[in-house]
């Protein structure tokens, strides 16, 4: 039978859920508050450039993703690249991520190496991440790399994402992000990753048409102001103060929306959606004239610089100009968040003059900040037993966005598998 049901957001997960729905015959209704699709992969005009606000890439192990390419017969706009990694440290750039460059880095010990290298090589060797989900991040990575290695190569990368936060981590997250770039190398020297031509909005739009051509409905710029739930069961969603009636309602909002969109849960639901942290993203993109660095991904440890590393995009999928992500992460509620946009494209200006003196002031064509408030779930020991089931006590409701796919972290593939295995679930 047919059902007619509400998907909550049009990011990747939601077009997922949506794009499934359709496929199935059913007839999935879309709302998202944004003027288009994507959520944080969402692309705007960088001054003649359509690129997404946030960086995205993708790696060898990305098979949800690869399936729906070849779905939406997109297979031949996907193409692969051999990338470099570098560390900025000490104000000396360093390549990085194989196992030549740690034992050449400059600032660490033989020992601390060695040391480092082995916990590396076990994260992507493991396959069993529930021995790691009730362990603390920082003190397992200290006892396997030791505090020289951490304060080196760690440290800074759980301080400026994460910030008060960031001893509060779970072991098998951070494994999940070793493991998924030690799984993008094709050799212990070499690494590959991918991009589509047109960036993410060639996936988002064939995914937008394919869900029309099956009967189903994209409303943009229509936020939901409420779940509508009688008697313990979904009635349908307000939108501009009009109630609109759905068999079932699956919603991919961040889960922090969750309480303001469905008072009416179960207090003891409400209270575990509200205890879920998320730190906030300051993301300012740049188009050089010139490139910055021979590097896709580039670590930073250096102490007059607030960011983790930046990614050099262009270094994986070729454009006209050359462009930089720099990503500053912070709790939402922290001071820096509030202030303005001219405070981190200052800074960025600065932090790239410094990693390449070469550049000038005419190299600068055009810099850009976006934001987003909830950006990274922060995921805690035990984190998925803290969450409440996807398919929520209410009769024809279902909730998830990306921290229901713990201990993997936000991606374009794993937002799309999970999509899809809700909405077949909502019509099994």
């Amino acid at each position: 039978m047919t059902q007619r049901i509400a998907v909550l957001g049009a990011g990747p997960m939601g077009l997922a859920v949506a794009y499934e729905l359709a496929r199935s015959g059913h007839q999935p209704v879309v709302f998202e508050a944004d003027d288009r699709v994507g959520g944080m992969t969402a692309p705007f005009d960088f001054a003649g450039l359509t690129i997404e606000r946030y960086y995205h890439f993708h790696c060898i192990s990305d098979h949800a993703f690869l399936k729906v390419l070849d779905e939406l017969g997109l297979n031949d706009r996907m193409h692969w690249t051999e990338t470099k990694m570098g560390y900025w440290y000490r104000g000396i750039l360093q390549p990085w991520g194989n196992p030549l460059a740690l034992l050449k880095f400059r600032g660490l010990g033989l020992t601390a190496k060695v040391r480092y290298g082995l916990h590396a090589f076990l994260a992507t060797k493991r396959k069993n991440w529930k021995p790691l989900d009730n362990v603390e991040a920082t003190g397992w990575i200290k006892r396997w790399v030791g505090a020289e290695a951490y304060e080196v190569l760690w440290r800074r990368l759980f301080d400026y994402k994460f910030y008060d936060y960031a001893s509060h981590l779970s072991a098998a997250w951070i494994w999940s992000r070793i493991r998924r770039i030690g799984r993008s190398r094709y050799s212990l020297f070499r690494e590959k990753l991918g991009y589509l031509d047109g960036g993410s909005d060639t996936l988002l739009q064939a995914l937008r048409v394919d869900i029309e051509k099956h009967g189903g409905k994209i409303h943009l710029k229509s936020p939901v102001g409420k779940v509508v739930i009688e008697d313990g069961k979904v009635r349908g969603v307000e939108v501009a103060g009009q109630l609109q009636e759905f068999d079932k309602v699956i919603s991919t909002a961040p889960l922090p929306y969750v309480p303001r969109l469905m008072p009416d849960l179960p207090p003891d639901i409400l209270a575990k959606f509200s205890s879920i942290k998320n730190v906030a993203v300051v993301c300012v993109i740049v188009k050089l004239r010139r490139q910055l660095t021979e590097n896709f991904w580039l670590n930073t440890n250096d102490p007059d610089m607030d960011i983790p590393g930046l990614v050099e995009y262009t270094n994986l999928r070729p454009l006209d100009q050359h462009i930089v992500y720099v990503p500053f992460y912070m709790p939402g509620e922290h001071p820096k968040f509030a202030e303005p946009d001219q405070v981190f494209l200052d800074k960025v200006r600065r932090y790239l003059k410094k990693i390449n003196p070469s550049l000038q002031d005419e190299d600068f064509i055009d810099l850009r900040a976006s934001r987003y408030r909830y950006a990274q779930p922060v995921c805690g020991p035990n984190f998925l037993a803290q969450l409440p089931p996807a398919k929520l006590p209410i009769d024809g409701l279902w909730v998830a966005d990306t921290s229901y796919y713990y201990p993997e972290d936000r991606g374009i593939s794993e937002s799309i598998d999970f999509g899809r295995a809700m909405a077949r679930d909502a019509v099994a």
